[in-house]
């Protein structure tokens, strides 16, 4: 459990929401400490395709795999899961200069 910060403002990483990523996501457990620069300096950030207030975040990962975390933005911030993936989808992406 945890806050975050990010280009959106904090984004809180809540115990039920921990436990859905280490159970339905183990392999992103290595990588947790990855979760602060991926939120605070995203490589790419896609808005989601089925929910205009959910964002997902990437950041390369030592595996050369992005760690992807999905975020909802609203009066309050939250992560509602994290996974890894091979590549990003190429719709919708907003590049951050940081």
């Amino acid at each position: 459990m945890g806050k975050f910060e990010s280009p959106f403002g904090a984004v809180e990483l809540t115990e039920e929401r921990e436990r859905h990523i280490l159970v339905f996501h183990p392999e992103v457990r290595r990588y947790k400490n990855h979760f602060p620069n991926t939120l605070a300096h995203p490589q790419f950030i896609r808005r989601s395709t089925y929910d205009p207030a959910v964002y997902i975040f990437y950041g390369l990962v030592p595996t050369k795999k992005y760690l992807a975390i999905v975020v909802k933005t609203s009066n309050r911030n939250f992560i509602l899961t994290a996974y890894l993936t091979k590549i990003q989808k190429q719709i919708n992406y907003f590049l951050l200069i940081t």
